[in-house]
């Protein structure tokens, strides 16, 4: 197949998204118009395993500009705008496989289709695509010149498979640049989250006690966000420092099985599995809602869950109301997928402008120096980052203040001290 899309009638209503959305990110901008200029990417074929979003598809449009054949499927079965992987097949020359509401099966054939591309470079939301190349596709390893990698889930898997001396080629976790989770993370999945929530159940946050398991910085984010909303926030953590800054931020902390009788909705951002186990639902309150802003879909155990209900209805989209054997009902959002990307559009886009201005930067890195590279996970270029949040704050209007010749001197010598 040269695509997979839902319907390709629908392109002219993703060029429309893809349009307001570009209008939110001009650092991408700034960038496409230079490689449309210098072709940094010609020749090359990038295989791209992303959040089919209107935001997404600024990125794709901005490699394509720099000479790369792309091709892209979904990161998530229920993360896709139709619309949008419309447009980008019909409208913009980038073969897109992407169905919102694919099942498994499907999923894993478009992640075929798009390595038939037999890709030079791969870039990654979750770190599907870069597994699979290496179980089942081995033979296409030895052409693929270096990866990305989007997200604090795939990062995770990718330092597990270096361990494991199974990766092969070098990746950069373009996840760790200060201009990705700093904003990216934190800012963008705080506000989606509880877009999504709102969007799948309209409850009123105000006075709820909202579970946040998690403070890394997508944890900051949501807890923040919740708090502002007028949310009685509880942080559950496992890293002794994060729980502690939980603390001093003015969050209470507990385990999660202190806070589980209390809570009124839980929602988890670990990026670890059941995170939400049967011990915790079994304590839960009727009408609890549980809620997953991970990337995969086993921070919640499910299995447990079915295991524990007698009926499970949908009262409303992106809800499954699931009735336990103690006349219990607990609320599950999302099949337990990525709910600001299921039930809402994921991040705004003027987020997403600086976490895939680094894809860009970092996929133009890749192709200059990968001969450089170790097999390996590795930072983002400082310089890269640097650039990202100057090109940013350059589109923001706002300028800073540049160091001396004298205060440059200053930082680089140690002879002076108290005078």
């Amino acid at each position: 197949m040269d695509h997979d899309v839902a319907d390709i009638g629908l392109a002219e209503q993703g060029e429309r998204l893809i349009s307001w959305a570009g209008k939110e990110m001009p650092v991408l901008r700034l960038i496409r118009e230079r490689f449309e200029r210098e072709q940094p990417l010609r020749g090359l074929r990038l295989a791209a395993c992303l959040h089919v979003t209107s935001e997404t598809a600024n990125l794709a449009i901005t490699l394509r500009a720099g000479g790369a054949d792309v091709r892209l499927c979904a990161s998530n079965p229920l993360s896709t705008q139709d619309s949008v992987a419309a447009a980008l097949t019909r409208s913009f020359g980038v073969p897109t496989f992407a169905v919102k509401g694919e099942d498994s099966q499907r999923y894993y054939s478009h992640i075929e289709s798009v390595l038939d591309l037999r890709p030079h470079i791969t870039m990654d939301d979750g770190a599907d695509l870069v597994a699979e190349l290496h179980k089942d596709r081995q033979e296409l390893i030895g052409g693929v010149l270096a990866g990305t990698e989007e997200t604090t889930t795939g990062v995770i898997r990718l330092r597990a498979m270096a361990r494991d001396n199974a990766l092969r080629f070098p990746i950069v976790a373009v996840n760790e640049a200060l201009t990705k989770h700093l904003f990216d993370n934190r800012y963008g999945t705080g506000q989606s989250t509880i877009d999504g929530l709102i969007r799948a159940t309209n409850v009123l946050i105000a006075g709820r006690t909202v579970v946040v398991c998690g403070y890394g910085w997508c944890g900051r984010g949501l807890a923040s966000r919740a708090n502002g909303l007028g949310a009685h926030v509880i942080v559950t953590e496992v890293d002794p420092v994060r729980a502690l800054e939980a603390v001093m931020d003015g969050f209470r902390v507990m385990t999660l099985e202190e806070a589980a009788p209390e809570a009124d909705i839980v929602i988890t951002v670990t990026g670890d599995i059941n995170v939400i186990d049967r011990r915790h639902m079994e304590v839960l309150k009727d009408g609890a809602i549980v809620a997953n802003s991970g990337h995969f879909n086993d921070e919640i155990n499910l299995a447990a869950l079915d295991d524990m209900s007698v009926d499970v209805s949908t009262p409303r989209q992106f809800v499954q109301s699931h009735r336990l054997q103690d006349g219990r009902t607990l609320h599950v959002l999302a099949e337990g997928r990525l709910l600001n990307l299921a039930a809402a559009e994921g991040h705004p886009a003027a987020v997403m402008d600086m976490s895939f201005a680094n894809q860009a930067l970092c996929a133009e890195h890749v192709a200059k120096h990968h001969d450089e590279m170790a097999v390996g996970v590795h930072d983002v270029p400082e310089e890269i980052d640097s650039e990202v949040a100057r090109l940013k704050l350059e589109a923001m209007g706002v300028r800073i203040d540049v160091l001396t010749e004298e205060q440059r001197h200053y930082l680089s010598s140690w002879q002076m001290g108290t005078s």
